[in-house]
């Protein structure tokens, strides 16, 4: 069983492509700028240095200026958003010339042309009137900017992608902004993969049951749907199923984590080998949880001793949950959430 190929722009499934296996190298479109390439309007850049470093041992970047790519060349006249009516103008901050058409017209085009990259997710740059994703400046009549803007390149690209894990570079500073937003980059890529190859109802509930501490540190109230959409997975058809999952899968974990809800997994889990562990073994488990939940000590510390005892109890059920590592270790991001 497998979807159908039809499906509605900005759903996961399928992947386009000659086959699932070129798609296992993980992709993200990024602004030109924070790569380190000198394409701002002064000539300079933004080189990140996380994400040029350690991300990107992990991916491979797609970048994207849409100034340039319309031509306004490096360096060039700054340019900005402005109120007209009930829509957005691009406008140079001095001249006045507009390039408002130019930039809506390949902003549409280019957005098309990256569904042949499958992209797991986007990071734009913050603040910049055709990438910035929010509180972007828009300028009225008078001159008077108020921050309520999206960038004209990503308003389109989330108008048509909804589901794509999209962030600012700023926005990535913060760790538990940063944590979620891999984690819906890695879950992106595994539901793509999964539901891009033939498949059975029996390897979507095991899907499903390996993401269920995942789901349930996000969005309890989704896992619960997941489970009855899961559970009724013959009513329905296939292609209307991977959509349908995807949709709830990659809503739940937009919603963050809170140590709260970390902490009820992290228990849940325990329960699997509780009764394995001597007296001193158990009360530490328990303490790190709380000092964890009062924000002592980082979540990897309760997690690398879950982790420790789920290996040595052998817990096969637990050892599966995508929960216990969402993301590859080197990138340390549990480390400070």
């Amino acid at each position: 069983m497998s979807a159908a190929t039809d499906t509605p722009a900005g759903t996961l499934p399928p992947l386009p492509g000659p086959g699932p296996e070129m798609w296992s190298e993980l992709r993200l479109g990024i602004s030109t700028c924070l790569m380190g390439e000198e394409v701002r309007w002064d000539g300079g850049h933004k080189k990140d240095g996380f994400l040029m470093g350690t991300v990107g041992e992990f991916v491979r970047w797609i970048p994207v200026c849409p100034e340039v790519d319309i031509g306004l060349g490096t360096p060039r006249e700054p340019i900005q958003l402005v109120r007209d009516g009930e829509t957005l103008r691009l406008v140079g901050t001095k001249s006045g010339d507009d390039h408002t058409e130019a930039m809506v017209t390949y902003s549409a085009e280019k957005v098309v042309q990256l569904s042949d990259w499958s992209l797991s997710g986007y990071i734009l740059k913050k603040d910049s009137p055709t990438c910035g994703m929010e509180r972007v400046k828009v300028y009225d009549h008078n001159g008077v900017p108020a921050r309520d803007g999206r960038g004209l390149y990503a308003a389109e690209l989330m108008a048509r992608y909804p589901l794509l894990p999209v962030e600012e570079e700023s926005r990535l500073h913060d760790p538990r902004l940063r944590e979620n937003f891999f984690e819906r980059v890695f879950a992106y890529q595994r539901l793509r993969l999964f539901f891009s190859r033939p498949w059975t109802i029996g390897e979507v509930v095991a899907f499903h049951s390996r993401e269920k501490y995942l789901l349930l540190a996000h969005h309890q109230e989704n896992y619960r749907k997941l489970g009855r959409l899961v559970a009724r997975a013959k009513e329905h058809d296939p292609a209307t199923l991977a959509v349908d999952y995807g949709e709830l899968f990659m809503t739940a974990l937009g919603k963050l984590a809170d140590p709260g809800r970390h902490r009820n997994v992290l228990q849940h889990m325990m329960g699997y080998f509780s009764e394995r562990l001597s007296p001193a073994e158990r009360q530490e488990l328990v303490e790190l949880i709380d000092d964890y939940t009062e924000q002592m000590v980082p979540l990897v510390v309760p997690l690398t001793l879950v982790r420790h005892y789920v290996r040595i109890h052998e817990v096969d059920y637990l050892a599966g949950q995508t929960y216990l590592e969402p993301h590859p270790k080197e990138l340390m991001l549990r480390n400070h959430v």
